[in-house]
């Protein structure tokens, strides 16, 4: 019985990642988010139910202990949010005073030229870092966009994913019930067909305990229609040899007349040749008759005995229709049950918590997908603001770069060697005031960007760790898990179960490996799937019914005792007669005397005799060969069939009575045997039938609960939505604001070196007020010494 597989729906595509992706910078993140927050999740801290003022101070204690590395570096971000703007303000006064590097003049000192070029390299470098982190920022703050805009399709995919499958369900569970119209239509086939099967079954049985005997009289009749025609066939031989014997025994007389007459003419010669061999040396008219044989055997031919055998099948193929007959009450009972078996099975749906589950975890998906609608348009236009306002701040860094890196190009464009500080070109001058410009770019907008980094780093950071850190090494599972922590919420009364066994840690592990339902949410625990598919008040019903069914059929006698007596009879009478003397005279020659001897000595004496004789005695010795010839053939075929009906006469008819003893003792067993179990075979086999009626239900309840149990509802759709949503929550959309603040966060960190770095090479490029000038005057030292140049420094107006 064939009842197939549940079909697996088909579901749409994951989630789409956003365009751009920078995952050097993500891991880099990552790393630094670990290293901040090393700490485990504290869940026994979190309870939504708990008010906050019954934390003790040894929970606060722990919470601030779990954050310390966000606080650290909210203190650095403060620290530096106040600080940088205040030394700005007193750097700016401090040089409008002429102090701090603001008065135009540069002291010449030795190795200003590899200093000038350090610190043009280091201004690069600075430079580059600032760039690429300006645009890792753009980048991220674009992704972040991105994954926002494509956060309601992927969102709504996965919903929709989620409405298949709910979906399938019922359609899944509709399959397995539909499914139980395949036992139902067998079983009703074969109460219909009730004669045909059952009935076969009974003569099959019947036939298998009575074939023995009834092919062992069949052969016994047959060896005795045999040996009939056998013993008819010896007769037949017989009269056609005493025939042939008195018609060549005329011939023979002829003969020896014609020779005695030669022989006597041809006188002294001939006369020792003796014609006492011209004679039959077998009588075959003393061959046993076998009349007696031929009239027993017929008498069993006669007999009636072989159309009672044929009467036996023809009594076992009326079998079907009698059960079919006296089955009708029966099979109108049980089809009556199998009305109520197809109802009680069409039950089913109403009753299995796998629809509850479907209904109660629809809604939530329903409402899920309502409230993500009513929050787009609010959600995508304040992305929208916050992406202009992010990437303007992403440009006042890129400002201080292209600052940097004008005053990089300008300034060693327009720097001559050996020009003096004061006379420096105009294009110099500008690279360092482009220089300046960024430094001063740095201090406007430092504490806004430490203060985006510092808001996003402490959002972004804890968002990401306590919730996607958490999700990958299991602790957020183990939260939710933990009852009481979040009011008002039970998972197994938000999807329609008894009891607390339910939790998010099982359902998520089960759920990867594609299990069912019904084992996720262990549903056997709440309803019992034996009693939904209990059918056996149904099928008691059937079996009593068919216990109470009296199938009777007609009784089947082999053999009466006239019939058995006439066999009997018939194979001590079909003993063959004495044929031992037969054989003997059969294997000797047909005359006293060869004729081919003779013929041969009379062909002899015509060489010796006369002329006048010699004719006389060829032509008798031709008709002897003749004869001979004649003879042989004309008695050769009786003679060799005789022979080999007298052989088989013997060997078949001494095994015949021994034969035909064990025949009529099988048969008398075989008719004791059916006249005691021919109702318990009818019973046997109705029980039989019965469980091959009921066998057909037991498939399918077996079946429905494997399907049930294992097959309906796989919930790793549900697994990868859940997964969808983290991909979406954390690969997409905490990665990008990951990547946003650590790329800026990392920009404000190098703008403090590259401020100082800056002001400092900002003094080689720019024209001097005031100069310093070296000259190299030559004095004269002692002999013992040698000549040296010292510089000796002048100002210069």
């Amino acid at each position: 019985m064939e009842l197939g597989n549940i079909w697996k729906p088909t579901y749409g595509p994951g989630p789409e990642a956003p365009g751009s992706s920078t995952p050097g910078l993500v891991a880099m993140a990552h790393g630094f988010l670990r290293l901040v927050q090393p700490n485990a999740l504290p869940t026994e801290l979190i309870n939504f139910e708990q008010s906050q003022s019954v934390f003790s101070q040894d929970n606060i204690n722990e919470l601030l202990l779990y954050e310390l590395g966000f606080l650290v570096c909210v203190a650095i971000g403060v620290l530096l949010i106040i600080l940088v703007p205040l030394v700005g303000c007193f750097f700016c006064c401090c040089r409008c005073c002429g102090n701090c590097g603001g008065r135009m003049y540069q002291k010449q000192r030795r190795r200003m030229r590899c200093r000038r070029r350090a610190l043009w390299a280091s201004v690069l470098l600075l430079s580059a870092f600032l760039l690429a982190g300006g645009v890792c920022a753009l980048i991220s703050n674009t992704r972040f966009s991105q994954a926002v805009k494509s956060t309601f399709p992927n969102v709504n995919n996965t919903l929709d994913n989620i409405h298949t499958y709910l979906a399938s369900i019922p359609q899944q569970v509709d399959f397995v019930i539909d499914k139980s119209d395949v036992p139902l239509n067998n079983a009703n086939r074969s109460l219909q067909d009730i004669g045909p099967k059952l009935g076969s079954m009974i003569t099959s049985h019947i036939r298998s305990s009575m074939d023995g005997a009834l092919e062992s009289l069949q052969s016994l009749l047959q060896g005795m229609e045999t040996l009939n025609d056998t013993f008819a066939n010896i007769a037949i031989r017989r009269s056609e040899l005493e025939e042939l014997q008195s018609n060549y025994s005329q011939g023979l007389v002829s003969l020896r007349d014609s020779l005695n007459g030669t022989l006597q003419k041809c006188g002294l010669p001939c006369s020792r040749v003796s014609l006492e061999g011209l004679t039959f040396s077998t009588n075959f008219s003393t061959i046993p008759g076998v009349e007696q044989q031929l009239q027993a055997l017929r008498e069993v031919s006669k007999s009636n005995i072989k159309s009672d055998l044929e009467e036996v099948n023809t009594t076992l193929g009326m079998a079907p229709d009698k059960v079919q007959e006296q089955s009708q009450e029966v099979v109108a009972k049980s089809q009556d049950q199998l009305l109520l078996i197809r109802q009680e099975i069409r039950n089913l749906q109403g009753r299995l918590p796998l629809l509850d589950v479907d209904q109660k975890f629809g809604a939530f998906v329903n409402n899920a997908t309502s409230m993500l609608e009513n929050y787009r348009e609010p959600i995508m236009y304040w992305d929208g603001l916050r992406l202009i306002l992010c990437a303007l701040l992403c440009c006042t860094v890129l400002l201080v770069v292209l600052c940097n890196v004008f005053g990089l190009l300008l300034g060693p464009l327009g720097l001559k060697e050996g020009v003096l500080p004061t006379q420096r070109s105009s294009l110099s001058d500008a690279g360092g005031n482009f220089f300046m410009a960024g430094v001063g770019f740095s201090f406007i907008f430092y504490w806004l960007l430490m203060l985006l980094v510092m808001i996003i780093f402490v959002l972004g950071g804890n968002i990401y760790m306590l919730l996607c850190e958490s999700w990958r090494n299991q602790e957020l599972f183990q939260f939710l898990d933990t009852p009481g922590k979040i009011p008002n919420f039970n998972l197994s009364e938000l999807l329609g179960l008894k009891g607390d066994t339910t939790n998010f840690s099982e359902m998520y592990r089960q759920c990867q490996q594609d299990a069912s339902l019904w084992q996720t949410l262990h549903l056997d625990q709440s309803v019992s799937l034996d009693e939904l598919l209990n059918i056996s008040k149904y099928t008691e019903e059937v079996f009593t019914a068919f216990e109470k069914m009296d199938i009777t059929l007609s009784p089947i006698s082999l053999l009466n005792q006239s019939q058995k007596d006439l066999l009997l009879r018939a194979s001590q009478a079909a003993q063959p007669p004495n044929f031992t003397l037969t054989l003997e005279q059969l294997g000797q020659n047909m005359t006293q005397g060869s004729l081919l001897d003779l013929a041969a000595e009379l062909e002899q004496l015509a060489e010796e005799v006369g002329t006048d004789m010699k004719k006389d005695l060829e032509n008798n010795a031709r008709e002897l060969r003749e004869l001979e010839k004649e003879m042989k053939a004309s008695f050769s075929g009786p003679l060799q069939s005789l022979k080999e009906n007298i052989h088989s006469v013997q060997s078949g008819a001494a095994q015949l009575e021994g034969q035909t003893t064990a025949v009529l003792d099988k048969a008398n067993k075989t008719q004791e045997f059916l006249e005691r179990e021919m109702p318990n075979i009818i019973k046997n086999e109705t029980l039989a039938f019965l469980k091959q009626l009921l066998d057909f239900f037991e498939t399918y309840i077996s079946w429905a609960k494997s399907r049930v149990t294992e097959d309906v509802a796989r919930c790793k759709p549900i697994a990868q939505s859940v997964d969808n949503v983290e991909v979406i929550a954390c690969d997409y959309i905490m990665d990008s604001v990951n990547a946003f603040w650590f790329s800026l966060g990392w920009c404000t960190l190098i703008l403090l070196p590259s401020i100082v770095l800056s002001v400092r090479l900002a003094k080689f490029y720019r024209r001097m007020d005031t100069a310093d000038v070296y000259r190299n005057e030559d004095f004269e030292m002692p002999p013992t010494f040698n000549s040296y140049k010292i510089p000796r420094p002048s100002t210069r107006h």
